[in-house]
Parts: C-alpha cells; structure tokens; sequence
C-alpha cells in the first residue's frame, strides 16, 4: 500500500495528485466493503478457511500487474539498512499493542508480564528518536518531525485510524447479533458506507486538483465522521436498519474527505528525497492508531457487555461469554431478547467514545496548513520547522493551468 502511494507521488506532481488520490480512496472503499461481503459468504457458504485461501488467487493477480506494469531500474548505490532503528520500533508499537490488546481480556491490565511489557514497548519508542539520530540512514528521520504538516497530517491520522477501526469492526457484528442479519447480509449492508466514501474520495480529489487546495476537506470530513459516530451510538434493537445505513452512509462521506488528503499533504510538504518514508510514516501513524483503536474498544465493549448481562439476566441463568449468531438464534426466546439487548447496549459508549475521540481529530485539521501544491512531481519540497512552512496565499481563486500543447491538426490550421 505504502509503494503504491509512493510510486504515484513520484510520478504525479501535487497539483494534479489529488484526483489519482482520490481514485485509491474510492478503491479503498470498495475493497472495505467487498472484503466482508465476500468473508460473509465464504463462512455462510463455505468455510471460514476461505477468507484466506481466497488471497492466493487474488495475491497471483497482483504478482501478474506489478511483475508487467513496473519497470525494473538497476540500482548501483549500496544503501545503508537501519537495522538498530528497525527493531527499536518494531519492540515498541510491538510492546504497547500487545498490552492494549490482551488487557482487560486475556490478562488483567495491572498483571505484572502486562506492565513489563508495556514498559517495554514505551522505554523502547523512548529510545527511538535517539537510534535514529546516530544512524546513517534512519528509517525513519526525525527531520521529518520538525515539519508540521508531517506532524498535524501523522497526529490526524493515529486518531481517525483509532476512532475508524476501532469502531467500524463492531458494525457487521451489531447487524448479525442485534438485527439478525447473516454475514453475506451485513457485508451488504455496509455498501452506503462505501459509495460515500467512493463519492466523496474522488469527488474531493477533483476538487484539489482543480483549485489546489486540501486544508477544507479532513475540517468537513472530521466533522461529518464525529456525528456519524455520534449516531451510531444511539443504535438499539429497535433501530431500522434503513437508518443505521443512512449513518454508515454518513461516516463514509466524512472518511472520504480525510483519508487520502492526508497524504498528499503530507508529501507536498517534504523534499522529495523523503517521499517514501513520509508517505509510509503516515501510514504507520494511521495503522497504529486503528490497532490500539480496536484493542481499546474491544476492551471496552467486553467490559460494558459483562455488566450489561450482570444487570438483565436472572440469578442461575448462566449466559455465553462469547456468543456467535448462530448460536444465539438457538436459545430460548426470552434468554435471547436478554442478551441482544446487552449486546445492543454494550455498542453505545463504543460509538460514543469513538465519536470524542474524532472530535479531536476535528479539533487538530485545524491546525492543518493549506501549503500550495508543487507543479512538479519532482520538484523539492518544503522542510523544516514549522517557521518555514509557507503559509497559504491569501487568494482561493485557482492557480493558472498549464496550457495543453497544439494538435497536430490545429499546427496544420496555422500553416
């Protein structure tokens, strides 16, 4: 994924990659919602196995384009692999997702093998700044820390990835337990989600490519993924599935104006020397953010769920701890309402936490700074501290376009 953005913001000059950006938005859209409709048939249907002999076929696809439509270019410079600074950030995120992810439910959160591995992890990402300053080539420099668009677009998108995936996960599952659907159902009742990102993503790449300017779009898009959130907390057992697809349909047109902005103004704010691991640390913040986001709202949902069911079950009834659909369309009618109606009570502060937390990433797009887009694909970039970033020009009228170059007809018609 990273290479992918990469070769584009190699080849493609920032005034005009907004709208390629835009295109891997709209499939990023597609793909979040074909995975799981066709996850849902494969466990409805076939085996759950499938969900993972499926990716041979399709990994033998991507070998094919990439083995035909990438050039190979010798390259006879000897680079200088940061080792050291590979595994210190490894360690680290490794240290702090293992502890977000097995506590409060495998092990308790104050077990001792817990807290030395959270102290791991953080003592480790402590020490990575100070590996990286001694290395030859860091992998990931810390020059770029001294960019504040590198700061505001990674510090967006650790928390739009913290609120997204954490939260996002617990969709199909609030229309297979509380609503009934099966699998193949809800995948395809998460598609309003993905034509407003599909929408959106290539509708606002059009736009920057045609204006040049990014900084109005995670503002509108952060707002509109904040009430998205905030509505899906209000879901219950009563709830329409018509209305809880009008707020995926919502959240998607939000996500669809931040997700890939972010990127493009994260590399239209560096030298292009530093493209590639700008566009992989702005990836590494979103990712991180969604793996502590789902282990986060994991733990808070198991949480509530638990004391949802102490709550409405009847003394002696003993309830599953992990209850499948399958398996709850088996109990007896009023054990079943009991439990749906945890289930469906334990979603609310998961929503509810999430849209604070995208409140924040609201709160920070405005610190984001609308750096005109560079002509070139290769033209150096803007580096340094946040002094001297230049801000942007007082006129929103678009920049000139470069004229087109005459056809041969029209050379004929001047001879």
């Amino acid at each position: 994924m990273v290479v992918s953005m990469a070769v584009v913001g190699d080849l493609v000059a920032p005034r005009d990659r907004g709208r390629y950006q835009g295109l891997f938005g709209g499939v990023f859209g597609v793909a979040t919602v074909a995975g799981p409709l066709l996850g849902g048939f494969f466990v409805d249907n076939l085996s759950w196995r499938w969900i993972f002999y499926i990716n041979l076929p399709l990994g033998a696809i991507a070998l094919a384009v990439i083995s035909s439509a990438f050039r190979y270019h010798q390259v006879t410079e000897r680079r200088a692999i940061d080792w050291l600074g590979a595994i210190v950030l490894t360690g680290g995120v490794s240290g702090v997702i293992l502890y977000t992810s097995l506590g409060g439910t495998s092990y308790s959160w104050t077990a001792p093998g817990m807290l030395v591995t959270l102290a791991g992890g953080l003592a480790l990402l402590a020490a990575f700044p100070f590996v990286e300053a001694r290395a030859q080539e860091p992998i990931l420099p810390m020059e770029l820390f001294r960019n504040q668009t590198f700061r505001t677009t990674s510090a967006i998108g650790f928390v739009v990835g913290f609120a997204l995936f954490g939260s996002v996960t617990f969709i199909p599952l609030y229309l297979q337990v509380v609503k009934g659907h099966s699998a193949t159902d809800s995948g395809l009742l998460m598609t309003p989600m993905m034509l407003g990102l599909l929408v959106t993503g290539i509708g606002s790449g059009l736009l920057i490519s045609r204006y040049g300017r990014y900084r109005v779009f995670p503002i509108a898009g952060t707002a509109l993924a904040t009430v998205a959130l905030y509505l899906l907390s209000r879901l219950g057992v009563t709830t329409p599935t018509s209305t809880a697809a009008g707020y995926m349909l919502l959240l998607g047109l939000g996500l669809g104006l931040v997700m890939q902005v972010l990127v493009l103004a994260a590399q239209n704010a560096v030298p292009h020397r530093l493209l590639g691991v700008t566009t992989s640390g702005a990836s590494l913040a979103r990712q991180l953010g969604g793996s502590i986001g789902v282990s986060v709202f994991g733990a808070i949902f198991t949480n509530r769920l638990n004391h949802e069911l102490a709550q409405r079950v009847p003394g002696g009834v003993h309830m599953p701890a992990h209850a499948s659909p399958a398996l709850l369309r088996s109990l007896p009618p009023a054990i079943h309402d009991v439990y749906v109606a945890a289930y469906a009570a334990a979603l609310h502060p998961v929503f509810l936490t999430a849209s604070g937390v995208m409140l924040i990433a609201f709160a920070l797009s405005w610190l984001l700074q609308d750096v005109p887009l560079r002509e070139t694909a290769g033209e150096p970039g803007v580096h340094g501290t946040a002094d001297e970033v230049p801000a942007a020009p007082p006129a929103v009228e678009s920049r000139p376009r470069r004229e087109a170059a005459p056809s041969r007809r029209e050379l004929a018609s001047r001879r």
